[in-house]
């Protein structure tokens, strides 16, 4: 049997640390270039959803002095929780996990990250799909097609839209390589991790945290990517707040599905943490469901911004003080 083991960048504070990652019986799903051309491109897509996650396989994680193992769940997903108090510098750290299950005769090591965040006012947490990533999520047909006639190369980003969160990024720190936190968090499965980090490295999207939906194991999954119920997302936001409390946090999403309700939701239960949410305009008009939330969001003294054009958010920012010139 064939057996690979696929890591995500995984984020720590002052008390405990968190990565996670899956097991896969053959490939996984980033084996499968996003940078071919034609039919070759569309058939690495379909193959990114046609994957066997293995259960309860024994995993083991390495850090430092941490040497710990755990066992995946049943779709191959498992999640390291541990606490850490030991002194830890902010910024990006390697972390290593190997799994051996017993009906194969070799192991599988591999390594990923995860982020201690250096201190700053703000965060950043970003839907992908439609909020920085062009993919017309609110026509299914045209999605796919996209998603399988174009590689990552030929995607777009919208336009100043690299330059906004560039300068959310840097605000407030003048020392190299010192920035403020993204997370991407998406209602994208988990097969396209991979396209996602390699599409923003090549737009120089700043580095985040990504969190993705459950993993999707067959073809017909496929026809539904980024659908169904967006309810994960509020949760892994949630988490996210939780685990970094004392900071406050810039949401950025579109009004194509459910961003403007969830980051209300979000509002409600952190009253303290929101400094501003910013809606993309992805039709020809402003929906008046969408300007009602943000109105009432408005009064939790909250700031927002439903924009068509990434300059407006750009110069929104400025005047609320998320972006400072240097």
């Amino acid at each position: 049997m064939k057996l690979d083991l696929q890591l995500y960048r995984g984020y720590a504070n002052d008390e405990e640390l968190i990565v996670f990652g899956h097991v896969f019986k053959s490939w996984a799903p980033d084996k499968y270039k996003t940078d071919r051309k034609g039919f070759k491109h569309a058939f690495s897509v379909l193959h990114m959803f046609r994957i066997s996650p293995l259960k309860n396989v024994e995993v083991r994680l390495r850090f430092k002095d941490i040497d710990i193992t755990t066992k995946t769940m049943n779709d191959g997903y498992f999640r390291f929780t541990i606490p850490y108090d030991n002194t830890l510098q902010s910024g990006w750290h390697t972390y290593e996990v190997t799994c051996k299950p017993e009906e194969v005769d070799y192991g599988i090591v591999e390594k990923a990250q995860f982020l201690k965040p250096f201190e700053s006012k703000v965060s950043i947490i970003s839907d992908i799909d439609d909020t920085f990533l062009i993919s017309h999520s609110g026509n299914i047909f045209k999605k796919l097609y996209v998603m399988l006639a174009r590689n990552v190369n030929n995607r777009k980003t919208f336009e100043d839209v690299v330059k906004h969160y560039q300068a959310l990024s840097s605000s407030g720190h003048k020392e190299k390589g010192v920035s403020n936190s993204f997370f991407y968090v998406s209602s994208s499965e988990w097969n396209l991790y991979n396209f996602i980090v390699q599409f923003t490295n090549l737009q120089k999207l700043p580095k985040a945290v990504i969190k993705l939906k459950d993993i999707k194991t067959g073809i017909t999954d496929f026809l539904g990517t980024g659908g169904g119920n967006h309810d994960h997302k509020f949760v892994k936001i949630k988490d996210i707040i939780s685990f970094y409390p004392k900071q406050r946090y810039v949401l950025l999403g579109d009004d194509s599905q459910q961003d403007a309700y969830i980051y209300e939701r979000i509002c409600k239960m952190f009253p303290k943490n929101i400094e501003a949410i910013y809606l993309r305009q992805t039709s020809g008009s402003k929906k008046n469901k969408i300007q009602a939330v943000l109105d009432n969001i408005n009064k939790m003294k909250v700031a927002t911004c439903y924009f068509k054009k990434s300059t407006e958010a750009i110069q929104h920012s400025k005047e609320i003080g998320v972006i400072k010139e240097q």
